[in-house]
């Protein structure tokens, strides 16, 4: 007597406690990276930073003097401004984790014998985890039960899938594949760095990222200004003690303000805030930044090379059109003539029940709504099947009969299909042009065929069976609902969209037309691709709107083509093979939903949803930040302008030293949020995306913005010089004329502040409820103004003496002279540079 075989054990999984342990004793499941700085880190490196070197300086020589009041608020300050910015990398710091979480991909486990969804950034050695077809492995394993293929190109660049199953060679998956085809269960016995994957990626952990070129620009910039305000706080200091016989310690406190006015220490702050928040922005409209330079080149993408499959279309396959020859039937009609029901039935009945083909999915779709409950258990019930092959792109599938025959179904190419049933040139015909209407109209067109079979055994192949031909169905990956507008929206941008796609040209034509590419779109083959010399490519993909029948490898030469006739390039790619395309375009854009890891590698940008209408929301955001960082550079040249006029003119002039480093510190904690909080939050400009887009080569740093910031700040300084001037000249009284120029001077930066915001609007039309930081600077800084006009003690810390009613309304009249001279040059903006009143 043979005994029963024994039933396996179900698999449990390890306990929830067990594995919360092993994740707190071996840590999480992630890939060596680099450790965010800490906040002693971050303080250091401020403290280092040539203006806080001033600062400390000017406090140490202020105990020098005796002055121990001014000193300790000196120094207050500069641990406030020290504070603020710690804040502001913290802020950047959880915007990058941010973006780090949206990324964390999930798996399937077994844990108290229940399956449940983890971060793969929990799963534990000895868990057991589960492996369906696209699940994108989390750790190695060992293969405990069941048969599947798995993408193994990320480790090997091989990418034909390697068979796995529960013993054998093929018995380990590798953390970072992706499962192909079947099913099954693995135990882990890697995580983290002891992957295999994690072993390559040790390497990364001592990377830095670069640099992006408008952080390049500022730091030169900032090393030439640091040289220049050297120099002239070497020269005032020596002028005022030596030709103005000040103390010298006096002197030294005037050439240290007057450095410190020059530095525009505000220039790495605006970058480094403006581009980590930024990347933050664009992530919450589900686009990762994996390289902060793509921020930058956001605003001056071009031309966009985007993938029709799932990004311009919806990548959810559906049947569209049924077609038996005599007949049609467009699938949004209801219900389901019983003339179609044969070819509806065969062609389910030739659809493998678990599948991750679109097609297959769409063919079950469209019969479980029409057909009936024993068709999908017939269907269900096959006995025999024939795949797919190279050589014979059809395939087929048996069920048995009550009569102990066999139904097949056999669907495939409508080429292979018609030579399979043998059809005669002018039937071959009559098909040949319905299949030709239905691809023009987009569809992708499968022939369905029938036959029979009894017998002891089956044919070896599908040519055995005596196919009867029954029609054809059309099936339609549609154009998301939203991509129409996304292109109307880049075609108003200055941005041409051009759609490479590896389908066939009648079928890419229909859909560049549904969404707006063209009314008639022109196409360039990938066989015209290999035909074509580099410069003749270069001319022809200025006329054309698609790029079909287009290989990956294919796509490299593509992009070259465009950047060599300036273009600015940015492409969507999802496989293992458009990684090059993607790393060689000015901004590649990697698929999160399908796209594969060594794309995700070489792109710059990561589409979350993989839609189009994303992708241009990104652009969107993409101006807005480098507009908004152009205004905030402008802002801070601008500020410094009447600073180091009002630290400088004295000197000369003969006057009492005006500022002095403590009253600068004060200004400072007014003009850092204002340049790194408000101008980062201020709303998009309304034509932002209906102005072409900037050249890649311009900077927020070029000659007319810091110019037009150059002319705001002098007309400020004039105004100002001439108060304190006045003041000196009426009342002889130092300490008046200084407390009324330094409250001008605060009330100058909140003009500026609202100048700046949206200068193509005058202030009283800004939008105050678009930006709430811009309400909080103006009443901190009339808090501010308030304080130092009535607290003595902070008056006196500040070396300001007490305003009187004259100077009172001498002040209201500077701050009207400063609103007329701000709103003139505002007007003068818009008439004769309406590009930098946009942005």
């Amino acid at each position: 007597m043979i005994p029963a075989a024994s039933t396996p054990p179900p698999v449990t999984g390890l306990s929830e406690a067990a594995a919360r342990e092993r994740l707190r004793r071996d840590g999480p499941n992630t890939l060596p990276a680099n450790r965010p700085r800490s906040l002693w880190a971050i303080a250091r490196g401020v403290l280092i930073e040539p203006m806080f070197l001033m600062l400390l300086f000017a406090g140490a020589v202020y105990l020098a003097l005796g002055e121990r009041t001014d000193a300790v608020f000196l120094l207050a300050s500069v641990l406030v401004i020290i504070g603020i910015t710690l804040a502001q990398e913290r802020k950047t710091q959880r915007a990058l984790e941010a973006l780090r979480d949206l990324s964390a991909p999930l798996a399937r486990v077994i844990r108290d014998g229940r399956e449940r969804r983890v971060s793969s950034a929990d799963v534990v050695r000895d868990d057991v985890l589960v492996l369906r077809e696209g699940d994108r492995i989390a750790a190695d394993a060992v293969m405990l039960e069941g048969l599947l293929e798995a993408d193994e190109s990320l480790l090997t660049g091989e990418s034909v899938p390697v068979a796995k199953r529960a013993s054998g060679d093929g018995a380990t998956v590798f953390a970072g594949t992706l499962v192909t085809r079947g099913q099954g269960m693995a135990r882990v016995t890697g995580v983290a760095a002891d992957t295999a994957v994690g072993r390559i990626g040790q390497a990364l952990a001592s990377t830095v990222e670069t640099t992006s070129h408008l952080q390049r620009a500022s730091r030169g910039l900032i090393r030439r200004f640091s040289l220049a305000a050297l120099v002239c706080a070497i020269g005032l200091t020596l002028l005022n003690w030596l030709w103005d016989g000040h103390r010298l310690l006096d002197s030294l406190l005037a050439g240290v303000a007057l450095a410190i006015a020059i530095l525009p220490e505000e220039f790495p702050v605006i970058l480094t805030v403006f581009l980590a928040l930024g990347a933050w922005r664009i992530a919450r409209q589900r686009v990762l930044t994996r390289r902060m330079a793509a921020v930058e080149t956001l605003g001056a993408i071009t031309v966009l090379a985007a993938d029709k499959t799932g990004t311009l279309t919806q990548n959810r396959m559906t049947l569209a059109k049924l077609d038996t020859g005599k007949d049609t039937f467009h699938a949004d009609a209801t219900p389901l003539p019983p003339s179609f029901h044969e070819l509806a039935r065969l062609a389910l009945l030739a659809t493998p029940p678990r599948s991750a083909d679109p097609m297959e999915h769409a063919i079950r779709a469209f019969g479980a709504q029409h057909l009936g409950e024993r068709d999908l258990v017939l269907a269900d019930r096959a006995v025999r099947e024939y795949a797919l092959t190279p050589e014979l792109l059809a395939m087929s599938r048996a069920v048995p009969l009550a009569d102990g025959h066999f139904a097949i179904g056999t669907k495939g190419a409508p080429e292979t299909v018609m030579e399979l049933c043998g059809l005669d040139s002018a039937e071959q015909q009559h098909w040949d042009r319905r299949v030709r209407a239905m691809a023009d109209r987009g569809l992708r067109v499968l022939a369905v065929a029938a036959a029979g079979w009894r017998g002891p055994s089956w044919p070896a192949t599908q040519r055995g069976f005596h196919c009867r031909f029954i029609g054809l169905i059309g099936l339609i990956d549609p154009p998301r609902e939203d991509a129409r507008a996304a292109v109307a929206e880049c075609r108003a941008a200055g941005i041409r969209v051009l759609m490479m796609t590896g389908d066939h040209e009648a079928t890419a034509r229909a859909i560049a037309a549904q969404v707006g590419l063209s009314a008639a779109p022109r196409v360039l083959s990938g066989a015209d691709v290999d035909a074509l010399g580099d410069e003749q490519l270069a001319i022809r993909l200025a006329e054309v709107d698609v790029c079909a029948r287009v290989q990956p490898t294919q796509k490299l030469r593509l992009v070259r083509a465009l950047q060599r006739r300036g273009e600015v390039v940015g492409m969507t790619g999802d496989g293992v093979n458009d990684a090059p395309a993607l790393k060689a375009a000015d901004a590649g854009v990697a698929m999160g939903g399908r796209g594969t890891d060594v794309a995700r590698e070489a792109a710059a940008l990561v589409l979350l949803d993989d839609n189009f209408a994303s992708l241009v929301a990104a652009i969107r955001q993409g101006r807005r930040i480098y507009d908004n960082i152009t205004k905030a550079t402008r802002f801070v040249v601008a500020v410094h302008v009447p600073v180091v006029a009002l630290a400088l003119l004295p000197s000369l002039l003969h006057w009492p030293i005006l500022l002095m480093p403590v009253q600068i510190v004060l200004l400072e904690l007014l003009i850092d949020p204002a340049c790194s909080i408000v101008f980062e939050a201020a709303p998009a400009s309304p034509d932002s995306m209906r102005r072409p887009p900037r050249p890649i080569g311009e900077s927020p740093f070029r000659l007319a913005n810091l110019g037009y910031g150059v002319a705001q700040g002098a007309g400020l300084a004039a105004i100002l010089a001439m108060t304190y001037g006045s003041v000196l000249a009426v009342r002889d009284a130092a300490e008046l004329a200084r407390g009324t120029a330094f409250l001008g001077l605060i009330t100058a930066v909140l003009l500026l502040t609202l100048a700046n915001h949206q200068p193509a609007l005058p202030w009283w039309r800004i939008g105050w409820r678009e930006n709430p930081w811009l309400l909080c600077i103006l009443a901190a800084g009339m808090l501010m103004l308030a304080a130092v006009a009535a607290f003595a003690p902070l008056r006196e810390a500040v070396g300001l003496g007490e305003l009187d009613g004259d100077a009172l309304a001498l002040l209201l009249a500077l701050v009207l002279a400063c609103t007329a001279w701000l709103e003139g040059t505002r007007r003068a903006l818009c008439r004769w540079w309406p590009s930098l009143a946009d942005g």
